[in-house]
């Protein structure tokens, strides 16, 4: 069992200051674990709904009814399952004195996050729950993380073997059964193949036109079974980076597998050796470390970017929050040098800071405002924002 106490304190607190709280994450990637720890770590009573039970959707036949006498936690769990509860949980939050909390957990990202801007607009708080991060598992962890992913049962599986086999089986299960339930009525042999290509483009730009020429479909077909997997929180879309230069610069967004695991199943990737040879080793180390980046500093998904202009300059992850701007090369080496992509980076974004995320054990300061940082020093190196 690994606990997750950095993402309970954050929960806690974002129920103190909210009505309604919505953890956002995959199927699998420990919701409900973490809702039943927030339950023990409670001295007010709580009450719980899973939506995908019969017998607790059937408690919510009249869901007035059954919820507006509670009080302390409420958790519906599953809630794509029932989006008709929107609007009466904006009717119970806006009761006063305030005697109940709700969680609200969910699969689905961007209808949980559309019913709760339209319906709970000033109500709601959400909480992105990813796979264990390297905080959880240990720096000293971060091969296993990396190669095994970081949903529960996969990274901790007795073997690779194993934890391939959970993954093999999540992806089958998700394609056939979970997203069927949330309306889904794309074919799962579809979907897997698309999956699959996803998976050899990894950390690559999106050409629609090559994803739809090898479908024979058109380009909107092509977009809409990338916003299934997006918003089914198991694909990353970057966006690219605009600034106002002389310069062409690429405008279509970078596409990863959120999870490393499940990209490297879907490559036939099982053990160290098989991910050392394969042509995709750099991309895969690539999405991973940017993933961990990201959750570590506690950067939301509009405040990340990437950078490339058609001359050649690039920059892999940008970093925006008001006048701040951190970038962020990756790189798979153990001697990470300056290169003149950063340097442009550093004068045509005008960052504060340039960190070079390397595999090497030691971490260096490359130039002014730019440092290379070993990734096992990497939660030592950088302070959450």
């Amino acid at each position: 069992m690994i606990h997750r106490p950095q993402q309970l304190a954050r929960l806690n607190a974002l129920l103190k200051e909210n009505p309604v709280v919505a953890i956002l994450g995959a199927r699998q990637v420990g919701k409900t674990t973490l809702a039943r720890d927030l339950q023990k770590s409670r001295e007010r009573s709580s009450h719980v709904f899973d939506l995908e039970h019969q017998p607790d959707r059937a408690r919510l036949a009249d869901p007035y009814l059954a919820l507006s006498p509670l009080k302390g936690l409420v958790v519906l769990d599953e809630i794509q399952r029932m989006p008709d509860l929107f609007p009466l949980l904006r009717v119970l939050a806006d009761r006063r004195p305030v005697r109940t909390r709700f969680l609200i957990l969910g699969s689905a990202s961007l209808e949980m996050l559309r019913q709760g801007n339209e319906t709970l607009a000033g109500r709601i708080a959400f909480q992105t729950l990813d796979g264990f991060s390297l905080q959880e598992v240990g720096i000293e962890n971060h091969a296993k993380r990396w190669l095994r992913g970081g949903f529960p049962r996969a990274y901790l599986a007795a073997s690779n073997s194993k934890s391939d086999e959970w993954r093999q089986d999540f992806i089958s299960t998700f394609l056939e059964r979970d997203l069927p339930q949330l309306g889904i009525r794309v074919s799962s042999v579809t979907l897997r193949r698309f999956w699959t290509m996803l998976a050899h483009y990894h950390g690559q730009i999106w050409n629609a036109s090559e994803f739809a020429r090898s479908f024979g479909v058109n380009h909107t077909t092509i977009r809409h079974y990338l916003d299934i997997l997006t918003s089914s929180l198991v694909v990353r879309q970057l966006q690219p980076w605009h600034e106002n230069l002389k310069k062409r610069q690429v405008k279509a967004p970078k596409t990863y597998l959120a999870d490393s695991g499940l990209l490297h199943s879907l490559l036939g990737l099982i053990n160290m050796k098989d991910l050392d040879s394969h042509p995709k080793l750099g991309a895969s180390w690539e999405g991973f470390v940017i993933s961990q980046v990201i959750g570590f500093l506690g950067v939301r998904p509009h405040e990340c970017f990437f950078w490339a202009t058609h001359s050649g300059a690039e920059l892999d992850l940008l970093l925006v929050r008001g006048n701040r701007r951190w970038g962020f090369e990756i790189k798979r080496t153990s001697s990470p040098t300056v290169t003149p992509s950063m340097r442009i980076a550093m004068s045509d974004l005008k960052l504060q800071r340039l960190f070079v995320i390397h595999a090497g054990q030691h971490s260096f300061d490359m130039g002014q405002k730019m440092r290379a940082v070993a990734l096992p020093q990497m939660l030592n190196e950088l302070k959450p924002w």
